[in-house]
């Protein structure tokens, strides 16, 4: 019997709630992928404020959900394993605890692990516009092997809604985990030109 694939799922207070939701909501109907799930306070907040939903709601997408304020939960440890973490968004906040390895609380711990054990971390940051303590931080994440993917809109496949811009970005994300997907199409070049 092969092991799951396994996905640490973090939502923070950034906006943009969406990503983390809509995360989980793909990686639940892929067979194989087990998600662990932590929400700051500030991520129940704008889960409510951009989504109209409640936590319960967002927590039964997940397979294992842990809080956020208990550090000593199976993914605080390196013996736990798992094929990386996403933080989906991630607020300026935790983008400095992670760069500064301030585990404070599960989320951050858990982020330090994943980079301890050089596995893949990825951060969807949301803030605009970056002032030079962000890019620094960055930068940090950066060097330690973390990627840094502010989730941009894409436009040359002309999506026809925010759910296919969310999706876009997803798929990216996904891509650098090779978990397969039919989120968005895949670039086959450029359209052809009337002359």
């Amino acid at each position: 019997m092969s092991k799951p694939v396994r996905i640490i799922v973090a939502i923070t207070g950034a906006t943009g709630a969406v990503y983390g939701v809509r995360l989980l909501q793909h990686l639940r109907a892929i067979p194989g992928i087990e998600t662990h799930l932590m929400i700051s306070d500030a991520g129940v907040l704008n889960i409510h404020q951009e989504l109209d939903l409640k936590r319960k709601e967002v927590e039964a997408l997940a397979h294992v959900v842990h809080s956020v304020r208990d550090v000593g939960a199976s993914i605080a440890s390196g013996s736990f394993q798992s094929d990386g973490m996403i933080i989906a968004p991630c607020s300026m906040k935790t983008l400095a605890a992670v760069a500064h390895g301030f585990a404070d609380n599960l989320i951050t711990r858990a982020a330090d692990v994943v980079l301890k054990e050089r596995r893949r971390l990825v951060l969807m940051v949301r803030e605009t516009p970056f002032n030079l303590a962000h890019l620094r931080n960055m930068t940090a994440v950066t060097e330690m092997g973390g990627i840094v993917f502010p989730p941009l809109p894409n436009f040359y496949h002309r999506p026809a809604s925010i759910e296919e811009m969310v999706d876009h970005s997803l798929a990216r994300v996904l891509d650098l985990f090779h978990i397969e997907h039919q989120l968005a199409p895949r670039w086959s070049g450029l359209r052809d030109q009337d002359q």
